[in-house]
């Protein structure tokens, strides 16, 4: 019978192999090695941006994802969502489990869903590292799930906003806003800061949600217009609102009825712009957010403080935790009532034909 113990040479062998793999410290059963590791204890892995929906917005984002992910050498990705809290939570949950991912950023669909900041502090515990982008969670009751937000001060977008729909209606009027979701942060701050802006003159109809669903999106506006005689202004809070709100009263023929402001600047919405049929957008830059967001994610992962303080210098102070990528208001090249002077001194004014030069000199297609 042939024997099956191991010929001696061929016993040293692997044992030499055993001591060359075997881990060199002793009682850590959380090393990068161990299934349950995350990849920012062993200083690299992936960085995921988790989104709250879908629209061309996000696809400007992922190229400042790209870009910096290049730079940076460093792998990053844009992680999609079905637009609602569960799928975050399960995605959150998903993320825990993998042990290659080192950094997390999150725009939250629901800010005071106390269940979306138990996973991102959970992933903090884990050692990875998690920011907000686009839109933050609630700051006051879960600032410690994530460690910065960078993004639009959306207060201030919305304020804007309703400046330019105070000035292009100076009587005042009754208005609705239209978005994904009314329970994000994003959206509560912006229809906060448009109720600012656009003054007393002004009467609001409670907002429309649609869930992120685009036939929704359009039948709250058909739906808006036929239930408010008195209606005069309409507002688009999501980027996809815009061509949602443009659609609907070219279909009714009832363009001269309506001011109409909107955020972002997806390309059919610049077209729409350029046709006649919006009054004024503010735009946020979604390419810096994903760049920025890479950038600070890379820093926090290598303990990179030089950087963390350049784009956090007040990190500890109340409002210091936020990184502001800035905004534009963009208005027709055609004559507009709408100036410069109207706005805050670090908004940006651009005429539609000089917002579409610094898109093409970025390469981008909208933001």
């Amino acid at each position: 019978m042939t024997s099956r113990l191991l010929p001696t040479r061929c016993v040293t062998a692997l044992l030499l192999a055993v001591l060359l793999v075997a881990p060199t410290g002793c009682g850590n059963s959380q090393n990068a090695g161990s299934p349950g590791a995350s990849a920012s204890q062993a200083g690299s892995g992936r960085i995921v941006v988790l989104m709250n929906g879908n629209s061309p917005f996000w696809d400007t984002m992922r190229a400042g994802i790209n870009a910096a992910a290049e730079e940076f050498g460093v792998e990053a990705s844009l992680e999609t969502n079905d637009a609602t809290p569960k799928g975050q939570i399960d995605k959150l949950r998903q993320f825990a489990s993998q042990g290659d991912i080192a950094a997390v950023a999150i725009s939250a669909t629901d800010a005071a869903n106390p269940a979306i900041a138990d996973e991102m502090r959970n992933l903090r515990e884990r050692g990875v590292k998690v920011i907000t982008v686009d839109s933050d969670i609630d700051r006051e009751k879960f600032r410690d799930a994530r460690f910065a937000f960078v993004g639009t001060d959306n207060f201030a977008g919305g304020r804007e906003l309703g400046v330019c729909a105070k000035n292009l209606r100076p009587d005042g009027g009754t208005f609705v806003t239209f978005v994904g979701r009314t329970g994000a942060q994003n959206a509560i701050d912006r229809i906060g800061g448009f109720v600012a802006g656009a003054g007393d003159k002004f009467n609001e109809v409670a907002p429309m949600g649609d869930e992120n669903d685009r036939t929704k999106a359009r039948e709250n506006v058909r739906n808006a217009i036929g239930n408010h005689e008195d209606l005069n202004t309409l507002v688009g809070i999501w980027s996809y609102n815009a061509p949602a709100i443009v659609d609907v009263v070219r279909e009714l023929d009832a363009r001269d009825r309506f001011t109409i402001v909107t955020f972002d600047a997806e390309p059919v919405a610049i077209q729409y712009m350029a046709e006649g049929d919006i009054d004024a957008m503010v735009v946020q830059n979604p390419y810096e957010m994903g760049y920025q967001g890479v950038r600070l994610m890379k820093a926090l992962i290598e303990d990179d403080q030089a950087t963390i303080a350049e784009l956090l210098p007040n990190h500890d102070q109340p409002d210091g935790d936020v990184y502001d990528t800035g905004l534009k208001v963009v208005v027709p090249d055609s004559d507009t009532p709408l100036k410069a002077e109207m706005f805050g001194d670090t908004t940006e004014f651009l005429k539609l034909g000089e917002f579409k030069q610094w898109l093409d000199q970025n390469g981008l297609e909208g933001s």
